[in-house]
């Protein structure tokens, strides 16, 4: 792969339009899916590396997921508006709100209910599930915050392979989990550009996700980044194969307002 200031045009990226997602709209919750989940199959998108789910989900005010049980994934929640209340049968509860990334590694078992507790608005947060690489683990929990500025033109790692973490346990710290993937996060500034370094040396997969701003794409406007000669508008995504480390991608925010995006750096196997 190249190491020059541009993504190599080795790369094969494949947009993954925001309107052709899965889609589900319950009333108490607007929902779009990256992969097959829950009524929603694909068989071109079933996951991504260990990458299983990506859910865009907005919640109405004084609703939410009641308790319910998860075993063996690692789930996090990264909150883009509002308020999640996080309840769990490890004896978490907290609030959560923008900035904020709640990790749960489920391991052998866990319950756990998201509800919007907040009477005056909605929250919309992203709900990102992986497959981990070590079964029967005990559950966890970690929270941590990572403000705007942390984000503004860099990219900021969240979560990070347990085989590629520094052990440190600082609030700026990325979140450690059992799985091959690495995740930042950006908001970038019309114009500016940022280089992501692979994280290994050899084959990986790449994703992007711009978060979107509303319930649908703007028509036009909007944020908008470009990795290669695709352009992605809010609530599109990029399938990238053919990186390799050591190298990097670079992605151009090229709307009319900063972009917010997540950039999922893994291994080519599924766990």
């Amino acid at each position: 792969m190249s190491t020059n200031t541009s993504t190599s045009p080795a790369l094969k990226i494949t947009k993954r339009p925001w309107a052709e997602r899965g889609h589900a709209d319950h009333g108490w919750l607007y929902s779009f899916h990256t992969f097959s989940f829950a009524s929603y199959y694909s068989p071109e998108h079933e996951s991504f590396g260990p990458l299983r789910v990506i859910n865009e989900d907005r919640v109405e005010k004084g609703t939410g997921f009641g308790t319910h049980s998860h075993a063996e994934f690692l789930i996090w929640s990264y909150i883009v508006s509002g308020e999640l209340e996080h309840k769990d049968s490890m004896g978490n509860l907290e609030i959560l709100k923008r900035g904020e990334v709640q990790f749960t590694s489920a391991g052998t078992g866990i319950r756990h209910s998201e509800y919007n507790r907040n009477k005056k608005d909605d929250v919309h947060f992203l709900q990102i599930w992986a497959k981990p690489n070590v079964r029967r683990l005990s559950p966890s929990y970690c929270t941590r915050k990572y403000t705007d500025e942390m984000k503004t033109d860099k990219l900021l790692r969240i979560m990070e392979s347990a085989d590629r973490h520094s052990g440190k346990d600082g609030e700026a710290e990325p979140i450690s989990m059992h799985a091959d993937l690495s995740m930042d996060a950006s908001i970038l500034t019309p114009g500016k550009s940022v280089e992501h370094e692979i994280v290994k040396d050899g084959p990986r997969k790449v994703y992007l996700h711009v978060i979107m701003t509303d319930r649908k794409q703007p028509s036009s406007g909007g944020m908008k980044i470009k990795v290669g000669s695709v352009e992605l508008g809010e609530g599109d995504g990029a399938y990238i194969d053919g990186a390799s480390g050591p190298g990097k991608i670079v992605v151009e925010s090229t709307g009319d307002k900063p972009a917010e995006f997540l950039l999922f750096d893994m291994g080519v196997d599924e766990s």
